[in-house]
């Protein structure tokens, strides 16, 4: 299929562009939580690790801001425009046999950790394929270098990951294996960047490539630290934020002349401007469906066939969008897509 299906408008020149800067100072959040660690741990006698959650996801307000909002995000970009459902509607439709077939099929025999470990691995791996991936650009690493260094970073994410996310559920001997195994790729990372950053022309692509590097490493720090949620915070804030970059960016050149869509069609009329649309619409609907949807959706199957479905939104609804972004974002992004006609970069 080639993305010359749908017509090929011109950006004008009121369009907005991808800032590499701006992505690059996303990263800003590292050595904030890097000093916010120190505070703590130096004056504050560990009260912000003593009172942030555990775990992220026993955190609710951290699921409304970050992970559930750009997902939502996602989706609404895709389902809004009728002419990248038409476009994608086969990957789409495979996409989510597959879905069924693995977790709905496939759960009544695969163990639930099984299930839960592939897609925490996925998650890593769409998480830093796309920070590495925006990099490349950047960087412009030869092939090998570029895979080296991105499933090294990748391996380590996961063992992290695990780490945090399982730790109730590892005795001693396998958390220890998950920490040792962490720090041997780690090092693994800061040595193939060493290697890696001769192939490097310009010191804002050298800037970018260590960005990369200490997401891994200061996650891996954290995590050695108990500091968990500065752990997942870090990576999730800068793939989070700079996808909503993209979001925005692309809606603002599609939809700011002439809008393409009902729901762009509708807030003009309303006096909403393009820019904030997508995120307040996606932010809005992340603390709908995370604080209510469950709750509406048990209710209602209680009140009409008196069966009690648990987790159909957080789980079931969430859950697929969250599959289907790991995916469609894979392609949807890639040089020659429909959504590229409307994404330009700067520095």
């Amino acid at each position: 299929m080639s993305a010359t299906a749908i017509a090929q408008p011109l950006l004008d020149e009121n369009k907005l562009t991808v800032s590499f800067r701006l992505l690059l100072g996303l990263y800003a959040i590292i050595p904030l939580c890097l000093l916010l660690q120190g505070v703590d741990s130096w004056f504050w006698q560990g009260y912000l690790q003593a009172h942030l959650p555990s775990s992220p996801n026993h955190f609710i307000l951290f699921q409304i801001l970050f992970g559930t909002p750009h997902i939502i995000a996602s989706a609404i970009v895709l389902g809004s425009n009728v002419e990248y459902l038409q476009f994608y509607k086969r990957n789409i439709l495979l996409m989510t046999l597959a879905v069924i077939m693995v977790f709905g099929v496939g759960s009544l025999f695969i163990p639930y950790k099984a299930l839960y470990i592939i897609v925490a691995s996925w998650t890593v791996f769409h998480v830093l394929k796309q920070q590495h991936g925006i990099g490349r650009g950047v960087c412009t690493l030869p092939n090998w270098a570029f895979n080296v260094l991105l499933w090294l970073s990748v391996a380590s994410g996961i063992c992290i990951y695990m780490g945090i996310f399982l730790k109730n559920t590892l005795d001693v001997q396998q958390a220890g294996w998950l920490k040792e195994s962490a720090a041997v790729l780690c090092l693994c990372v800061v040595l193939t960047a060493l290697l890696c950053q001769g192939y490097v022309k310009t010191s804002f692509g050298r800037w970018f490539l260590w960005a990369n590097v200490l997401l891994v490493v200061s996650s891996f720090y954290f995590y050695l630290q108990q500091y968990y949620f500065f752990a997942i915070l870090v990576p999730r804030l800068v793939h989070d934020a700079t996808a909503y970059v993209f979001y925005v960016t692309h809606d603002y050149n599609r939809h700011h002349q002439h809008p393409q869509n009902p729901l762009y069609r509708l807030t003009e009329r309303c006096g909403i401007h393009v820019f904030i649309v997508l995120p307040v619409l996606s932010f809005a609907l992340a603390f709908m469906l995370q604080s209510y949807g469950d709750a509406m959706v048990s209710f209602i199957t209680q009140a009409l066939f008196g069966v009690d479905i648990r987790k159909a939104i957080t789980l079931g609804l969430l859950g697929y969008l969250a599959l289907l972004h790991y995916y469609t974002e894979a392609i949807t992004w890639k040089h020659g897509s429909p959504y590229r006609r409307f994404i330009a970069f700067s520095k």
